[in-house]
Protein backbone atom coordinates (compact mmCIF):
# COMPACT_ATOMS: atom_id res chain seq x y z
CA UNK A 1 0.00 0.00 0.00
CA UNK A 2 0.91 3.84 -0.76
CA UNK A 3 2.40 6.14 1.77
CA UNK A 4 1.25 8.72 -0.13
CA UNK A 5 -2.53 8.90 0.05
CA UNK A 6 -5.17 10.85 -0.79
CA UNK A 7 -5.49 11.75 2.34
CA UNK A 8 -1.58 12.02 3.22
CA UNK A 9 -1.12 14.76 0.51
CA UNK A 10 -4.51 16.94 1.54
CA UNK A 11 -3.48 16.62 4.82
CA UNK A 12 0.49 18.46 4.07
CA UNK A 13 -1.35 20.79 1.87
CA UNK A 14 -4.21 21.48 4.48
CA UNK A 15 -1.10 21.99 7.64
CA UNK A 16 1.15 23.85 5.28
CA UNK A 17 -1.67 25.99 4.40
CA UNK A 18 -2.47 26.32 7.79
CA UNK A 19 1.16 27.63 9.06
CA UNK A 20 0.82 30.66 6.88
CA UNK A 21 -3.05 31.43 6.89
CA UNK A 22 -2.38 31.41 11.26
CA UNK A 23 0.60 33.90 10.62
CA UNK A 24 2.84 31.14 12.19
CA UNK A 25 5.56 31.34 9.40
CA UNK A 26 8.47 30.11 11.83
CA UNK A 27 7.32 26.56 11.57
CA UNK A 28 7.14 26.75 7.37
CA UNK A 29 10.17 25.12 7.05
CA UNK A 30 9.37 22.07 9.36
CA UNK A 31 7.45 20.94 6.13
CA UNK A 32 10.43 21.08 3.67
CA UNK A 33 13.67 19.15 3.86
CA UNK A 34 17.07 20.29 4.75
CA UNK A 35 18.14 20.32 1.01
CA UNK A 36 14.90 21.85 -1.06
CA UNK A 37 13.72 24.37 -3.30
CA UNK A 38 10.57 26.69 -2.73
CA UNK A 39 10.14 28.30 -6.21
CA UNK A 40 7.95 30.75 -6.79
CA UNK A 41 7.26 31.27 -10.35
CA UNK A 42 5.08 32.15 -13.29
CA UNK A 43 3.06 29.70 -15.62
CA UNK A 44 4.74 31.68 -18.75
CA UNK A 45 8.35 30.97 -16.98
CA UNK A 46 7.48 27.36 -15.73
CA UNK A 47 5.83 26.34 -19.37
CA UNK A 48 9.54 27.89 -21.20
CA UNK A 49 11.51 25.93 -18.32
CA UNK A 50 13.01 29.47 -17.40
CA UNK A 51 14.56 28.63 -13.86
CA UNK A 52 14.12 32.05 -12.31
CA UNK A 53 11.74 32.52 -9.67
CA UNK A 54 10.10 35.50 -8.39
CA UNK A 55 11.11 33.83 -4.77
CA UNK A 56 13.82 31.28 -4.78
CA UNK A 57 15.25 29.21 -1.86
CA UNK A 58 16.86 25.99 -1.90
CA UNK A 59 17.02 24.85 1.55
CA UNK A 60 15.01 25.18 4.44
CA UNK A 61 17.59 27.80 5.97
CA UNK A 62 17.13 30.12 3.08
CA UNK A 63 13.07 29.93 3.78
CA UNK A 64 14.04 30.65 7.40
CA UNK A 65 16.15 33.36 6.48
CA UNK A 66 13.33 35.36 4.59
CA UNK A 67 10.75 34.53 6.99
CA UNK A 68 13.26 36.13 9.75
CA UNK A 69 13.75 38.92 6.87
CA UNK A 70 10.18 39.60 6.98
CA UNK A 71 10.07 39.60 10.65
CA UNK A 72 12.64 41.52 11.41
CA UNK A 73 13.75 43.82 8.30
CA UNK A 74 10.81 44.32 5.46
CA UNK A 75 8.91 46.97 5.83
CA UNK A 76 5.48 45.87 4.08
CA UNK A 77 1.69 46.92 4.73
CA UNK A 78 -0.19 44.55 7.15
CA UNK A 79 -1.54 41.90 4.99
CA UNK A 80 -2.78 37.94 5.78
CA UNK A 81 -3.72 35.12 3.30
CA UNK A 82 -6.51 32.87 3.11
CA UNK A 83 -5.65 29.72 1.08
CA UNK A 84 -8.08 27.27 -0.94
CA UNK A 85 -6.59 24.65 -2.05
CA UNK A 86 -8.01 21.74 -4.04
CA UNK A 87 -7.26 17.75 -3.96
CA UNK A 88 -4.07 17.05 -4.60
CA UNK A 89 -3.24 14.45 -8.00
CA UNK A 90 -0.67 12.39 -7.40
CA UNK A 91 1.55 11.67 -10.67
CA UNK A 92 4.05 9.46 -10.07
CA UNK A 93 5.74 7.36 -7.48
CA UNK A 94 8.37 5.66 -7.33
CA UNK A 95 10.04 4.35 -3.85
CA UNK A 96 9.71 6.78 -1.18
CA UNK A 97 9.19 10.15 -3.50
CA UNK A 98 6.49 11.20 -5.36
CA UNK A 99 5.22 14.23 -7.53
CA UNK A 100 1.71 15.50 -6.92
CA UNK A 101 -0.13 18.66 -8.26
CA UNK A 102 -2.48 20.89 -6.28
CA UNK A 103 -4.39 23.97 -7.77
CA UNK A 104 -4.45 27.07 -4.96
CA UNK A 105 -6.39 30.26 -4.69
CA UNK A 106 -4.75 32.71 -2.34
CA UNK A 107 -7.12 35.40 -0.68
CA UNK A 108 -5.06 38.68 0.51
CA UNK A 109 -6.56 40.20 3.26
CA UNK A 110 -5.12 43.77 4.30
CA UNK A 111 -5.43 45.50 7.10
CA UNK A 112 -8.11 48.28 6.24
CA UNK A 113 -9.93 44.56 6.04
CA UNK A 114 -9.88 45.25 1.80
CA UNK A 115 -10.00 41.52 -0.13
CA UNK A 116 -8.82 40.29 -3.19
CA UNK A 117 -7.68 37.28 -4.68
CA UNK A 118 -4.09 38.02 -4.84
CA UNK A 119 -2.82 34.52 -6.52
CA UNK A 120 -4.14 31.60 -8.35
CA UNK A 121 -2.19 28.70 -9.75
CA UNK A 122 -0.94 25.27 -8.82
CA UNK A 123 1.27 23.17 -6.78
CA UNK A 124 3.95 21.30 -8.66
CA UNK A 125 5.47 19.24 -5.76
CA UNK A 126 8.09 16.58 -5.09
CA UNK A 127 7.16 14.93 -2.07
CA UNK A 128 9.24 12.62 0.24
CA UNK A 129 8.11 9.58 3.01
CA UNK A 130 10.77 9.06 5.72
CA UNK A 131 10.10 6.27 7.61
CA UNK A 132 7.83 7.21 11.10
CA UNK A 133 7.63 11.02 9.75
CA UNK A 134 5.31 12.86 8.57
CA UNK A 135 5.43 13.99 4.80
CA UNK A 136 8.39 16.30 3.15
CA UNK A 137 8.29 18.37 0.48
CA UNK A 138 11.62 18.01 -1.83
CA UNK A 139 10.23 20.77 -4.39
CA UNK A 140 7.39 23.07 -4.18
CA UNK A 141 7.30 25.15 -7.29
CA UNK A 142 4.53 27.87 -6.96
CA UNK A 143 3.28 28.09 -10.61
CA UNK A 144 1.39 30.97 -10.60
CA UNK A 145 -1.61 31.39 -13.23
CA UNK A 146 -0.70 35.30 -14.07
CA UNK A 147 2.05 37.11 -15.34
CA UNK A 148 1.69 40.06 -12.97
CA UNK A 149 2.81 38.96 -9.51
CA UNK A 150 2.31 42.04 -6.82
CA UNK A 151 5.18 43.47 -5.34
CA UNK A 152 3.79 42.92 -2.11
CA UNK A 153 4.35 39.19 -2.86
CA UNK A 154 6.49 39.00 1.22
CA UNK A 155 4.28 36.04 2.68
CA UNK A 156 5.17 32.64 1.30
CA UNK A 157 2.80 31.55 -0.99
Amino acid sequence: MSVFTQERLTALNAAYARCIDNDELEQLGDFFLDQCLYLVTTADNYASALQAGIVYADTRAMLQDRVMAMRDANIYEEQRYRHIIGAPVLLEQEGDTAKAESPFIVVRIMRDGSTEVFATGRYIDCIVAQPDHPLKFAERIVVCDSCNIDTLLVIPL
